[in-house]
């Protein structure tokens, strides 16, 4: 009588279908995080592997990190396969019926009537950040910038860095073809960014690595907009000495920058005593613009990629 119910099994297969720019969405099931990201499917890890939410790391099964909203949907898909299954056995039932009687005295009509159950559709979230994993290739989604890969789970602070980096030098590149003005606008804008760039990268390199350091709670607020500060508080802190990244002239010159970059944000890029007491620049007259060039700062973004590819392999894993 239930062949059609029956033939459904014990398991239904329910159609979740990408966004329309091939993302899939993802939901970290830890009580206290509850991150939704979204995937790609076919890019990636090609073998069965665990998921790592991007924003706490948590590790599990993959068909645990669904989302409420794909949850939703699957149960009313399941309802709907269930409850059309059993209209169908019914019917059949009813005409079986109907037939087994006809031509008695007793005529019997069963009419089964129903309406389909509705479906709990939903629609994927729009995220801030779209990242391409440099280790597995699996192409992401995020909330912010930083974050785990959800397939490898490499942390990509290292790629932000680089992508920032890239814009940096292309500003550099228009200065090409720019009037002097705008020229030394996009230079030091490129000088701004590119110190930026490292100082969030710094940080949160540092706050994923924070369980590993001398001191969590001083190692999870590491500012590097002064590199050598920076530098002093992750060596006391993780024993990584930063400077061994680069050369000792390299190292003067990076720290020169770093201070052009604090005139550039709070003085208007004129030098003050500050600046000439910190890095004893000859070319620097008090009370005057500071002087920026195009190949200084591209010089700076070299040894920033040093910097950022040093600390990164050097730290202790999360």
């Amino acid at each position: 009588m239930l062949r059609h119910l029956q033939e459904l099994g014990d398991r239904i297969s329910v159609p979740v279908k990408p966004d329309s720019e091939g993302f899939l969405g993802r939901e970290c099931p830890e009580q206290d995080c509850l991150g939704y990201f979204k995937i790609t499917p076919g890019t990636g890890i090609k073998v069965p592997a665990p998921c790592h939410c991007p924003y706490c790391g948590f590790v599990g099964d993959q068909n645990t990190f669904s989302t409420q909203e794909q949850i939703e949907y699957a149960q009313s898909y399941a309802l709907r396969e269930v409850s059309n299954a059993l209209s169908s056995d019914l019917r059949e039932w009813g005409s079986n019926l109907s037939r087994s009687i006809s031509g008695g005295l007793l005529s019997i009509k069963v009419d089964v009537q129903g309406k389909l159950l509705p479906l709990r559709y939903y629609r994927e979230k729009q995220l801030e950040t779209e990242i391409v994993c440099d280790q597995c290739t699996l192409r992401y989604a995020i909330y912010g910038a930083f974050g785990f890969c959800p397939d490898c789970g490499i942390h990509n602070s290292l790629l932000i860095l680089e992508k920032n980096l890239e814009l940096a030098s292309k500003q550099l590149t228009l200065t090409n073809a720019a009037e002097q003005s705008l020229a030394d606008h996009l230079v030091g804008n490129a000088l701004e960014d590119a110190v930026s760039a490292f100082d969030g990268f710094g940080r949160e390199t540092c706050r994923i690595r924070n369980a590993k350091a001398a001191d969590p709670a001083k190692a999870g607020n590491i500012s590097f907009q002064n590199l050598a500060a920076a530098k002093q508080k992750v060596q006391d802190l993780f024993g990584v000495d930063l400077e061994c990244a680069i050369s000792a002239a390299d190292w003067v010159f990076t720290c020169r920058c770093f201070q052009k970059r604090h005139l550039l944000a709070h003085k208007m890029g004129v030098v003050d005593g500050g600046y000439l007491n910190a890095t004893n620049d000859p070319h620097a007259v008090l009370g005057r613009k500071i002087n920026i060039q195009s190949n200084e700062v591209a010089a700076l973004l070299a040894s920033l990629r040093s910097l950022g590819t040093y600390l990164f392999s050097q730290l202790p894993a999360p």
